[in-house]
């Protein structure tokens, strides 16, 4: 969830503000280089990253939403640029800037408050609007032209694996038997669908939470482009480089966690094989570890309870920082 300014219509408050930040570890020297905020949002993150800036350092930060790019407008900072796109074209983005190394890369993952909240968004059954879930309404299919078109089965596959729901099978099929009769092109048509395919769900938890979670998911490329963004953010950050990336939900934070402790991990060669230890392979990231919001943020904030930040330091080829 990304943003600290808000449109007036929809507040935000930027989840582990200061916590991101400064897990990017910006100073001395390292204030005078790149950085990149992967998801602007309505820019807390990225105020709070120029605040710490030297004059010659520089932000570079992405978004889909047009309306985060027209929030990102408001900062007349000319060490700050912003791209309408996903963070998955951070490399080609930099590369036309003459940039081939940052210092730090920042991804707060998921949706922001504002797109949860403007019901026109069609991002949440709390109420009614078109049924749309793009992050991008400039391009791509809508969840009502998905559910319309897809087949049976790719529905339930979707449901199953991006919101691991267990009814998977039983609201696909109530989806299928529903689009026969009439479209589906409402967010409260769709979660009223969903509940009465599910049978019980967890205490307090709407039972069309899953299933808005995975379409949300899938109808953006999600999980594909934050794969395709950890290893760009990776490939850009200079020896002692950060990355910290905050998470949402648990298929999010694997992708993350199996990601750094890959490229931390130390590579085992064949112990027959006679190698010297100078020559061994050395890992690539050292795991800075993680951080959770604390008590009194998530009662202010009780969309920040499930959020977890990880960072990781990008190594040089001798394994020490540069």
């Amino acid at each position: 969830m990304t943003s600290d300014q808000a449109v007036p219509e929809f507040q935000h408050r930027t989840v582990l503000l200061e916590e991101a930040v400064d897990a990017l570890d910006i100073a001395g020297a390292r204030a005078d280089g790149w950085y990149v905020d992967g998801t602007f949002g309505r820019g807390g993150h990225s105020r709070l990253i120029l605040e710490r800036l030297a004059p010659a350092g520089r932000l570079l930060a992405f978004d889909k939403d047009l309306q985060a790019i027209a929030a990102a407008q408001s900062i007349a900072d000319p060490r700050f640029g912003v791209v309408h796109g996903s963070f998955a074209g951070m490399h080609e983005a930099l590369a036309q800037r003459g940039v081939l190394q940052v210092q730090g890369v920042l991804l707060d993952l998921g949706i922001s408050s504002p797109q949860v909240d403007d019901a026109a968004r069609g991002f949440s059954f709390r109420g009614d609007g078109p049924l749309d879930m793009r992050m991008d309404t400039t391009r791509g299919m809508s969840a009502a032209e998905w559910l319309a078109t897809e087949d049976e089965r790719i529905i339930e596959k979707v449901i199953r694996d991006y919101g691991e729901e267990r009814f998977a099978f039983q609201i696909a099929k109530a989806i299928a038997a529903r689009r026969a009769i009439e479209p589906i092109s409402g967010t409260r048509q769709l979660a009223e669908i969903v509940a009465h395919a599910v049978k019980t769900r967890e205490k307090g938890k709407d039972p069309a939470t899953r299933t808005f979670q995975a379409i949300r998911i899938f109808i953006n490329k999600e999980l594909e482009e934050l794969e395709i963004g950890l290893e760009q953010a990776f490939q850009l950050l200079a020896p002692g480089g950060r990355m910290a990336v905050i998470s949402f939900h648990s298929l999010e934070d694997r992708i993350v966690k199996q990601f750094m402790a890959g490229k931390a991990r130390l590579p085992q060669p064949d112990r027959r094989l006679p190698i010297r230890a100078v020559d061994l392979p050395q890992p690539l990231l050292k795991l800075l570890g993680k951080a959770k919001p604390s008590d009194a943020e998530i009662a202010a904030n009780p969309r920040a309870r499930s959020a977890v930040l990880r960072v990781a330091e990008r190594l040089s080829p001798a394994g020490e920082r540069a």
